[in-house]
């Protein structure tokens, strides 16, 4: 135990060395967040190989692409014991400070984001904090850190999910030792931030005394897996978090089990939040595409659309792996080896580049950046239709989407879209004090920059 807590005094000590010469020499997440995106990688399925050092091939195409951010999924060893099919899951650690040899070599990982880091990517990791696996190295060495069932007087499983257990957020040198491994990762291989897997499933005050820590060592960006709509105190931590309320809703709208009056009043809590957080806006990631469906599956014509606002909408747009093939009925498996299907064909390559280069370069789709006003039009199809302007100063975006499932001919009848706008898709510039008509057919869209 005295080990564990001399661990973390020496980690504060070597953060406070560190911080000044990371600050001064990188970009700071307090800026690069707002014109980022998110690409999140499955290593294990993402290459035959399912190795760091083949994915390094594949990152020139996402540097093309507008990639800006690459999300990594857990890299830790797999915990064996009660493990769910060959391979096992990801989600359920072995060890917190070690690489997967599925994966490769610390060393392999290292060159990886040193790599990555070259060519103008930021690296963030996925951290599971709430659980590990049943055989994690701190089941021998400290078992007071979990849970425990007084049933089976044994660790206590975690909601049902019986290869993984639960861990004791009442014990301050769980704690400490939780942060320490953080800064391990920060310090040994300098990433630049966490995705924080369940992130309310972990006391909040954990995270409030976790990220001041961690960031001794260098400014991080934080991600975190909850919806602040149904955990407000957890968005005053993390720099971005899930939008589980929408893609629900969204779903059930294109089931015909919600309206669009529905889907608009949802955006109208979201928008309440305000700019201190970010949204997280996506169609499909690693739990969704294996478990309920890919974004197709689940959103038909509306796949396209949803994608385009999640780029063009106040936040920060999230992409899995594989969405720009795309993978239109292929679910990737999660406990097995499965790879995604590259064909050498990247049918919506252009697609996302497009969209993501805007986001990148344009000051009005700044995420999170109270100075970029998102404001709601009106048309003459407002039952079908979503019609928004992201401003900026001068700097406009136009977004208008069909939400509907069949052709839509209406007219923007707002006067606050005026003058000479440029289609990013199509290359046409349109004078919109002269002709605010569109003919979308289902499941079409439009984008314009001013």
């Amino acid at each position: 135990m005295k080990k564990l807590i001399l661990l973390a005094i020496i980690g504060l000590g070597i953060a406070s060395c560190t911080t000044q010469k990371s600050t001064t020499m990188n970009e700071l997440p307090s800026e690069w967040k707002h014109t980022t995106n998110i690409y999140e990688v499955n290593i294990r399925q993402y290459t035959e190989e399912g190795t760091f050092r083949a994915f390094e091939k594949e990152m020139p195409r996402l540097k093309e692409m507008g990639v800006k951010t690459l999300w990594f999924m857990p890299i830790t060893p797999i915990a064996q014991k009660n493990k769910k099919g060959p391979l096992g899951s990801q989600y359920a650690a072995q060890d917190y400070t070690a690489i997967n040899p599925e994966f490769g070599t610390m060393e392999d990982f290292k060159h990886m984001v040193n790599k990555a880091h070259k060519m103008g990517f930021k690296v963030i990791i996925d951290w599971v904090a709430n659980h590990t696996g049943w055989d994690h190295v701190w089941t021998k060495t400290n078992p007071e850190f979990y849970l425990k069932d007084p049933k089976t007087n044994d660790f206590q499983i975690a909601s049902g999910m019986d290869d993984i257990i639960e861990l004791d957020y009442s014990n301050p040198q769980m704690r400490l030792a939780m942060i320490e491994a953080m800064k391990f990762w920060v310090r040994e291989t300098n990433i630049d931030g966490f995705r924080c897997d369940l992130a309310a499933w972990v006391e909040v005050d954990f995270w409030q005394q976790a990220r001041p820590e961690v960031e001794k060592v260098k400014p991080l960006f934080w991600l975190g897996e909850f919806d602040e709509l149904d955990n407000p105190d957890y968005g005053k931590v993390f720099d971005a978090s899930y939008i589980w309320n929408w893609m629900h809703k969204t779903k059930d709208y294109n089931e015909g089990k919600a309206s669009f009056g529905d889907l608009k009043n949802l955006l109208g809590r979201y928008t309440a939040i305000g700019d201190n957080s970010m949204r997280a806006w996506f169609t499909s990631n690693h739990d969704e595409n294996t478990w309920n469906g890919t974004e197709y599956e689940k959103y038909g014509l509306l796949a396209k659309p949803l994608a385009v606002f999640s780029v063009t909408w106040n936040g920060v747009p999230l992409i899995y792996n594989g969405q720009e093939l795309p993978l239109k009925t292929k679910r990737l498996e999660f406990f097995t080896k499965d790879p995604i299907p590259w064909n050498g064909t990247y049918e919506l390559h252009d697609f996302y580049k497009t969209l993501l280069n805007l986001k990148s370069s344009n000051p009005a789709l700044r995420g999170g950046d109270p100075e970029a006003k998102t404001i709601a039009l009106r048309t003459s199809a407002d039952d079908k239709v979503m019609a928004y302007l992201r401003k900026n100063g001068k700097d406009e975006v136009l977004t208008v989407l069909n939400m509907s499932k069949e052709a839509v001919t209406f007219q923007i009848t707002d006067d606050k879209v005026a003058g000479v706008y440029k289609d990013i898709f199509e290359k046409k510039t349109r004078d919109f004090s002269q002709d605010k008509g569109f003919v979308l057919k289902a499941g079409g869209y439009a984008v314009f920059e001013k």
